[in-house]
C-alpha cells in the first residue's frame, strides 16, 4: 500500500508519531530504493523513549498491512483487472504489466480515499510535520539509516511539495507511475502512452470504487494489525 493507504489506519490516531511510522518505510525508500533497514528486528533499541516506542509501532503495523494486502485475494483480483486493462499502455516500451499494475492499484487507493473523503490529507501533512523532530532523527540512527542529510533533505520536500494532494487528479497519477517506472528503466512511456493510460486509469476508475473499501475493512478487523 501506498501512504495515503497506510495513513488510513491511523487517521484518527493523535499520537503523531505512529503516523509518521506507519509511513515512515515508504519516506526511506523513496529517499533512496537501496537502502534496507529494519528496526523490528531489535525493538528493544527503542523502548527508552515513548516517541521512540510510537514510531516502532507505526512502522511494524505498516508491515503487518503490506504483508497482508500483498497477499489477499483482492491484490490479486484487482491486479488481474487493473493489469488486463492497461495492457495496451505497455505493449511497446520497457514496462512490465504485473508491475504496472501493482503500482497503479496502489496509487489507485489513495486516490479513492482522497476521492471519498475519508481521510483528511491536511491532517496528516501537519502529523508529520510535527513527528519531524531529534526524535525521529534518533530512531533512524539507532536503525542504522546510512545518510542522514540526504533523507532529512527528501523529507522537507515531501512536506513542502504536499504532492499528495495532486492524487485527487488520475491524470497526477499516471505521471506519478511514470516517475516511479523511471527509477527502473529509461524512457517507460511516451506522451501517448501516458494520455492512454489516464484514459485506462479513468476507465477502471468507477469498477474499483464500488469495493475499494472492502480490503480497508478486512484489514482493520485483521487481529494481527488491530494489535497495534
Amino acid at each position: 500500500m501506498n501512504f495515503l493507504s497506510h495513513y488510513y489506519f491511523e487517521r484518527n490516531n493523535p499520537d503523531h508519531y505512529v503516523v509518521m511510522g506507519v509511513v515512515l518505510p515508504d519516506l526511506v525508500k523513496n529517499a533512496d530504493k537501496y537502502w534496507n533497514i529494519h528496526p523490528q528486528k531489535t525493538p528493544d533499541l527503542y523502548q527508552d523513549k515513548t516517541a521512540l516506542q510510537s514510531i516502532l509501532r507505526g512502522w511494524q503495523k505498516h508491515l503487518e498491512v503490506d504483508n497482508y494486502f500483498h497477499t489477499s485475494e483482492f491484490f490479486k483480483t484487482e491486479t488481474a483487472n487493473l493489469k488486463k486493462i492497461i495492457l495496451p499502455c505497455v505493449t511497446a516500451g520497457p514496462v512490465k504489466p504485473f508491475f504496472l499494475a501493482h503500482i497503479g492499484l496502489e496509487l489507485m487507493l489513495d486516490h479513492l480515499l482522497l476521492h471519498s473523503g475519508m481521510i483528511n490529507i491536511e491532517t496528516f501533512y501537519q502529523q508529520l510535520q510535527q513527528a519531524n523532530t531529534a526524535q525521529l532523527e534518533t530512531f533512524l540512527r539507532k536503525a542504522e539509516l546510512p545518510d542522514h542529510a540526504i533523507f532529512d533533505a527528501f523529507l522537507h520536500d515531501f512536506l513542502d511539495s504536499r504532492y499528495l494532494f495532486s492524487y485527487q487528479k488520475l491524470a497526477s497519477i499516471s505521471y506519478a507511475l511514470n516517475r516511479i517506472c523511471m527509477r527502473v528503466w529509461n524512457n517507460p512511456f511516451t506522451e501517448a502512452q501516458l494520455d492512454l493510460l489516464t484514459h485506462k486509469l479513468d476507465e477502471y476508475c468507477p469498477e474499483l470504487e464500488s469495493r475499494f473499501i472492502t480490503i480497508f475493512n478486512e484489514l482493520e478487523q485483521n487481529p494481527a494489525i488491530s494489535a497495534f
